[in-house]
């Protein structure tokens, strides 16, 4: 038998062998985790996986993020995004709009695919969404919530001129700069919570939004860490103090000088302009309508911030009892020039407090800690209520007016945390992230259950770590944040005393509850992510978060209004769980219950919406781009829940098919006897339980078939095993086969051979004996021959050599003759020209002079000639006019009693009604012009009106004219979006605009065009209006032929296997997120796409528009098929195939036909293609040694770096048996591929060829 192991003591499930042996359960914890398929690898669901395990969900991860450099990934309804610490072009506007309005399962994982998600549901279904998004510092949730924020901004823009979107993004830069900070982790790390609630109209147009934040880390405003920053504001002031506004606010000495801001000893951070960063601060300001005073104030109370850390204390005795400040201190004078407070009374009560009893009121002074400690409360409260403020206005810039019909909140908030030393902060954040992951475990087994009932299987509860216990032994009644605050109302309460009550109530009734050996004010919780040590020191003190009344009464003072307000927002606040002892003259918060209150809220709120989460996880803690620590990368996969996740999957069926992918899969396990045919399910059913007698490792559902964790393991170790005997089998065949057929054509040639080589060996020694004979004879007569002639040539040689000396000594004499002779000829020859040139030059010059004088003379003559012809011609003139006169007055008096009888009818009451109903008629169902009618006929008669306007000097007819004409074409454009009505009127509006710019006396008209131009009127000004009409008919045109290709597009260019199989990928196992789900399959092909294009250009021609703009079109519509196709195919793996590369190459071939037989050739349209014809050129091409590397970087010229790269990552085999495109190729292709400018991943799908018309 054999053994399936899951590892570390965990019970494998039970599976059956091929013909039907039981694999026993084994449990050990020796051998290592069982290894995915090759399939599966660099699945995008971790659901998929048929081996659901950390080893499996961390390698996988891997494999998607340094191979693939893909830092998306989905488990289940989780959205898991890796940090690569480097800028990646996958945010831009092309890949917003080409994750709009698909499915979330049928393009790779992103950001943008859960924003659409959450819209198309927001849509769909008209209920409110949430998108959870979470992760430790540093691991890109802000980035997150900011690129989500985004996609609703551009997608729902707000309708009409309210620039909600842009208020909604403009909140960015302000909460980023008061609310984030550098920390080891993370330089621009967000130290408090937000949930943003973007607020939808019924049409689903953006109208407002609303922010709620939580926990701001206050403690950071007086203290930083080792190469920590405080808030990026303060820096951001300091670096700007040179600014003419704020001289008054004393900040010469920079960030160095604060001791808010210059603890953590880095207050610089690479790459960071804070210059530039607080003037995007104060533009985000100015867009929210926070005016320049109140920015001031704003800015006049950070500065008094930085200036009251700087004060400093003195001790008045020696036993250190009592402290005073310097009144020449001057930071203690600057904070109070600045919020103009009365000094002496300020550096009083810092220094002193008030305690009051039933009779008696006392002054008692403090020590220099204690009067630190005001200080430094007094300042963080100062920070936290203008934070608050500020959040405040935010809010209300982004109310609108409109209704709110539903909502997005995007909820970004701390991770699961766990340091060495853990307060009150962390036992916070853990105690929200149970909270939510309570809420994740219920939504999870929600969809589960709505999942299986819909296939109909049969299921039972699963039994699930529920961490309701824990959540109740934090906040219920007697628990610990109970106990805490009943602590914290005791005069005389400690962390020491709170710690004892934690003790004797939980340490013994709550198994989530312990107790470390070696203290007695720490105690452990264990978290659903892990066990956490809290330390209760300060614990009392941070929950009472205390502020002194005197420092808040001075406050009131203030001649800031924005102080005022602060220090009377800090005095209710303060009322919230105030101290009941009356001798203490402090305002204490209580931090928990108004958290508390609050996360009570955002859980109800997240209950009443549709969630979709996203984790966030940091792949190292060096930022290092594209470097993976396993390490760390599991401890935040359990912090933040994906593990819980694929535990609740293992639990249950993870696998799942369809019946037709699983039977294209597994069709070689099934026996002759079990085949069904029309019945796919009962096939499916005869195969299983063939392959596995555990019928409780698989389940049938209505259209799909679930299976267990590790049995896809199974039936493709089984296919494998059968694919590699059917290959052994075949190879075995067809090797006896060549043998014998070798052994039979080699048997007689070698019969023959043997008798030819004796005959031939033979022969062979014959001729041997007689070629020595013949040579002997022959030799002699040579070497007789050969004396004789070497005799003769020396004497020969001798006397020819003689004649040619004497040769050459008589022909050198001669050549210096010669020349001689002729250099004589030649100077003479020179002369002789010279003197004929010079005559003939004069000659010329007085034939031309003569020619010059008959004309003057002609033209002399033929003036006076043409005044005589112009008075015969004014004449004529005069008695046309008085003939077209009386032609136009027969004309209109002819038609005079048929009108006449029209009136007659008119004035009818029932023809009126019957006029008004055919009337309603027309408007309620507009007839399309017609294909056979003149081509351009309104834009002809419409400038025959010109014309008349002009002829009768009738200017302000023909101006009303034209804005009617202008004002009627856009109100139809506006109301009709049609191609036709669109392309009928961008016809006329073209052919009118040709017709004023031919006659209002262009420069560029022939002779025979100007005597027709108009008379009286100057059309420039209608030119320029006609020309934006056209253009902006040209652009809706494109925009109504961009809506009905579409939908056709992907399916008719990607989707659509023409070739019969050749395009199509082997099928995979699907996880929660199905890829092609709600997908139409089947309703668009290639050939409706050509249909379509024929009734584009039938209509285009038929209309009679101009054969230019009709190439210019139609290269404007390939381009858009081009950008779609590519798109797609850069955001899909199941399409980056060898297959569909030739299914593509095809499909680009028919369109290049259908141009040919349209005559368009030359219109380049076919150039628009370029790239996906490189593209489909690509995935053909070999992708193996360094050639193949050196030929697609030549090929692949009109693609991007990035765009190749994609592509090959993307590249998936058809099946099994092809290889994967290796990491070092496609390093080889990066290393080779020129730098271009380029950089882009996705191409526009805007308008990107301008409409050029007359103007």
């Amino acid at each position: 038998s054999i053994s399936v192991l899951r590892g570390n003591g965990i019970h494998c499930k039970k599976l059956m062998g091929y013909k039907g042996e039981g694999i026993r359960r084994v449990e050990t914890g020796a051998l290592p985790y069982l290894r995915n398929p090759e399939i599966l690898m660099g699945e995008n669901d971790l659901t998929a996986l048929s081996y659901l395990h950390e080893p499996a969900v961390l390698h996988n991860l891997k494999v998607r993020f340094l191979e693939s450099n893909n830092i998306y990934t989905y488990c289940g309804i989780v959205l898991v995004a890796i940090n690569p610490y480097e800028q990646l072009p996958l945010y831009g506007d092309d890949v917003i709009y080409a994750y709009s309005g698909h499915n979330v399962g049928d393009m790779d994982p992103h950001i943008f695919a859960v924003a659409e998600e959450a819209y198309k549901q927001l849509a769909r279904e008209g209920k409110n969404q949430s998108i959870i998004i979470s992760g430790e510092s540093g691991a890109g949730k802000t980035m997150s919530a900011k690129c989500t924020m985004r996609y609703f901004a551009t997608v729902g823009g707000s309708a009409g001129d309210t620039n909600v979107e842009e208020r909604v993004l403009a909140s960015n830069p302000i909460m980023e700069a008061f609310g984030n900070a550098k920390t080891t982790r993370n330089d621009n790390s967000s130290r408090f919570g937000k949930y943003i609630e973007i607020g939808f109209s019924v049409g689903h147009r953006i109208v407002g939004a609303n922010v709620r934040t939580y926990l701001l880390e206050k403690s950071r405003v007086v203290f930083q860490a080792e190469q920590e920053r405080n808030y990026h504001i303060l820096y951001q002031l300091c670096a700007s103090a040179n600014l003419p506004e704020f001289l008054e606010l004393s900040l010469a000495g920079g960030a160095e000088s604060f001791s808010y801001t210059n603890q953590g000893g880095d207050i610089y951070i690479n790459g960071t302009d804070d210059v530039a960063d607080l003037e995007r601060t104060r533009n985000a300001f100015s867009l929210l309508g926070i005016c320049e005073s109140d920015q001031m104030e704003i800015f006049r109370v950070l500065a008094s911030v930085l200036h009251l850390g700087n004060i400093t204390f003195q001790s008045k005795d020696r036993d250190g009892e009592s402290s005073c400040i310097d009144l020449r201190d001057g930071s203690l004078n600057v904070f109070c020039e600045l919020l103009g407070l009365e000094r002496n009374q300020f550096a009083h009560w810092l220094c002193h407090r008030k305690l009051v009893t039933l009779s008696e009121t006392y002054v008692k002074p403090t020590s220099r800690k204690q009067a630190s400690n005001s200080r430094d409360a007094l300042a963080k409260h100062l920070y936290g209520q203008l934070f608050h403020w500020i959040v405040g206005h935010i809010n209300k810039a982004l109310r609108s007016s409109s209704k709110q019909h539903n909502f997005i909140g995007v909820l970004d908030i701390y991770g699961f945390e766990a340091f060495e030393n853990n307060s009150f902060e962390q036992f916070c954040i853990n105690y929200a992230n149970e909270k939510l992951q309570h809420q994740f475990t219920l939504h999870v087994f929600k969809l589960e259950q709505e999942e299986y009932m819909m296939e109909e299987l049969s299921w039972t509860l699963i039994e699930f770590h529920d961490n309701q216990p824990c959540i109740e032994l934090l906040e219920a009644k007697l628990g610990i944040l109970d106990l805490l605050d009943e602590e914290c109302r005791m005069p005389k309460g400690t962390d020491t005393s709170w710690a004892q009550k934690l003790y004797e109530r939980h340490l013994h009734t709550s198994y989530y509850f312990q107790k470390p050996r070696m203290s007695n004010t720490a105690f452990l919780i264990l978290h659903f992510a892990d066990d956490v040590l809290y330390q209760c020191e300060g614990f009392l003190e941070k929950n009472r978060d205390t502020v002194y009344e005197e420092p808040i009464n001075i406050l009131r003072a203030s001649k800031v209004s924005v102080c005022l307000f602060l220090s009377v927002s800090i005095s209710e606040s303060a009322h919230i769980g105030r101290r009941p002892n009356p001798n203490v003259g402090f305002r204490s918060l209580r931090k928990s219950l108004p958290f508390r209150a609050s996360l009570h809220l955002l859980m109800e709120t997240l209950n009443s919406t549709t969630p979709h989460y996203v984790r966030c996880l940091k792949p190292n803690d060096t930022k290092q781009a594209f470097s993976f620590n396993p390490q760390r990368t599991v401890q935040q996969l359990r912090a933040c829940g994906v593990l819980a996740t694929i535990r609740l999957s293992a639990a249950g069926y993870p696998s799942r098919w369809t019946y037709p992918e699983f039977l294209s899969r597994y069709r070689v396990l099934l026996r002759e006897d079990g085949l069904c045919v029309g019945d796919q399910r009962q096939t499916c059913k005869c195969l299983l339980e063939n392959l596995i007698k555990d019928k409780t490792q698989y389940q049938f559902g209505r259209t799909k078939v679930f299976f267990r964790a590790g049995q896809v393991a199974y039936l493709e170790k089984l296919r494998g095993n059968k694919l590699r005997a059917a290959c052994v089998l075949i190879q075995r065949r067809v090797r006896g086969w060549l043998q014998r057929r070798r052994y039979q054509h080699v048997q007689i040639p070698c019969c023959l051979f043997c008798r030819r080589t004796e005959g031939l060996r033979r022969a062979r020694a014959a001729l041997v004996i007689q070629k020595r004979y013949r040579m002997l004879v022959v030799r002699r007569l040579f070497v007789l021959l050969r004396t004789a002639t070497v005799t003769i040539q020396a004497y020969a040689k001798g006397t020819a050599a003689r004649v040619q000396y004497r040769k050459l000594v008589r022909e050198r004499k001669a050549v210096m003759v010669q020349s001689w002779v002729r250099g004589w000829l030649a100077r003479l020859s020179y002369h002789r020209t010279r003197h004929a040139v010079i005559f003939l030059q004069s000659c010329y010059r007085r034939m031309k002079a003569r020619r010059e004088l008959h004309k003057l003379k002609c033209e002399a003559r033929s003036v006076e000639h043409y005044k005589q012809l112009n008075r015969g011609m004014e004449n004529k003139i005069l008695q046309l006019q008085v003939k077209v006169i009386e032609q136009v007055t027969v004309l209109f008096l002819r038609p005079l009693p048929s009108l006449c009888g029209s009136v007659t009818l008119l004035l009818d009451p029932s023809w009126k009604s019957l006029v008004f109903v055919c009337a309603l008629r027309a408007d309620l169902k507009p007839e399309l012009p017609s294909l056979r009618e003149l081509p351009s006929l309104p834009a002809f008669i419409l400038f025959m009106v010109v014309r008349h306007a002009d002829y009768t000097s009738d200017q302000p007819r023909a101006q009303a004219l034209f804005t009617a004409i202008l004002s009627s074409v856009k109100k139809v454009l506006k109301r009709d979006h049609s191609f036709e009505t669109v392309g009928f009127w961008l016809t006329n509006v073209y052919r009118l605009l040709v017709c004023v710019r031919q006659y209002s006396g262009d420069e560029m008209n022939t002779p025979e065009q100007r005597p027709h131009s108009l008379r009286n009127f100057d059309l420039s000004q209608q030119c320029l209006a006609l020309s934006d009409l056209a253009i902006e008919a040209y652009h809706q045109l494109i925009r109504s032929a961009e809506e009905r290709l579409q939908p056709m597009i992907v399916a008719g260019m990607l989707e659509n296997d023409v070739l019969h199989g050749l395009g199509s990928v082997t099928a995979r196992p699907g996880g929660y997120r199905r890829a092609g789900l709600g997908r139409e399959s089947g309703v668009h092909t290639l050939h409706s796409l050509l249909v379509q294009l024929d009734s584009f250009h039938g209509v285009l021609t038929g209309y009679g528009l101009d054969p230019e703009i009709i190439k210019q079109v139609f290269r404007q519509i390939y381009y858009l098929i081009g950008a779609a196709t590519l798109n797609n195919l850069l955001l899909r793996r199941d399409v980056c195939s060898f297959g569909n590369g030739v299914q593509i190459r095809n499909n680009v071939s028919r369109l290049q036909e259908w141009l040919s037989g349209k005559r368009l050739q030359g219109s380049g349209a076919l150039e628009a293609l370029q790239p996906l014809t490189q593209a489909s050129q690509l995935l053909q091409l070999n992708k193996r040694t360094d050639t193949d590397a050196e030929a697609i970087c030549s090929m692949c010229t009109a693609l991007s770096k990035s765009q190749i790269v994609k592509i090959l990552t993307l590249y998936t085999p058809i099946n099994e048996y092809e290889e994967r495109v290796t990491v070092d190729f496609i390093k080889n292709v990066q290393v080779n591929i020129p730098q271009t400018t380029s950089l882009k991943l996705i191409f526009s799908g805007k308008c990107e060829l301008t409409a050029l018309f007359w103007c």
